[in-house]
């Protein structure tokens, strides 16, 4: 890639992603909070210390599916700038021809298996998330949570995200490959990115790239949010506490 494009070919379609996934972060996390909240408040107290972990999963997936709605057409942008050479040189000038080839529609035209990629990865890694942590402050930090200093609760946060982030690449990858195959094939069909890429190659194409990158996305975007959390005085996401406790508490 180096030899072929130069050190900007690392760089292209970064205007896109930006954009896209700056929106779809803010959905996901916010309204995480919220339908979290949400959902243990109409389970109640104790049903929501029981079913913490279903709780996790509800919240995680409803945020999901309105900030995929922000993050498809950029996403669409963004995969025909970086995989179809010639079509554009960014977004300036990339979104409008993509509209004016496929029309505004067109831009989601991958919502669904962008929903399909996005849905499952996101209820693995807030769900995986907040497990770990909760194991960590258990089993291997003899220290209660509260009694932890800032920056290992940081640390903690990172590792956890980290590992939370190698169940959703996993997961999400077949889906990240058929949205790809989708955006850089004109009029292409599911069926046949099946055929083109086959079952096994939906799975395994690009794996061990994707759980580097998502592994260290993951861990750092924890990192960053729990930090903002300690910056404006909340206490960072999960540990050992009852859900409902620490639902009340944020």
């Amino acid at each position: 890639m180096f030899r072929e494009q130069g050190i900007r070919g690392f760089f292209r379609g970064w205007a896109p992603t930006l954009i896209g996934y700056s929106a779809q972060g803010a959905g996901k996390y916010g309204l995480y909070e919220f339908f979290k909240k949400h959902y243990a408040d109409i389970a109640g107290p104790e049903h929501a210390t029981k079913y913490k972990t279903l709780i996790y999963l509800a919240g995680s997936a409803s945020a999901e599916v309105f900030a995929d709605v922000a993050l498809c057409p950029m996403e669409a942008v963004k995969v025909r700038v970086q995989t179809q050479p010639g079509f554009a040189r960014g977004l300036s000038d990339g979104l409008p021809k993509f509209i004016k080839s496929g029309g505004a529609l067109g831009l989601y035209k991958g919502i669904v298996p962008l929903w399909g990629r996005q849905i499952p990865y996101t209820m693995m890694k807030f769900s995986t998330f907040e497990k770990f942590v909760e194991l960590t402050y258990k089993h291997v930090i003899p220290t209660p949570k509260e009694q932890c200093s800032t920056p290992l609760q940081l640390g903690v946060s990172f590792a956890c995200g980290y590992v939370a982030g190698v169940f959703c690449a996993v997961v999400s990858h077949p889906d990240d490959n058929l949205v790809s195959f989708l955006n850089y094939a004109k009029g292409a069909t599911v069926s046949d990115a099946v055929k083109n890429l086959g079952v096994w190659g939906l799975f395994t194409r690009g794996l061990p790239l994707r759980i580097v990158m998502i592994g260290t996305l993951t861990g750092s975007q924890w990192g960053i949010y729990d930090a903002c959390k300690v910056f404006m005085g909340v206490t960072t996401t999960g540990g050992a506490a009852p859900a409902a406790t620490e639902l009340a508490n944020a």
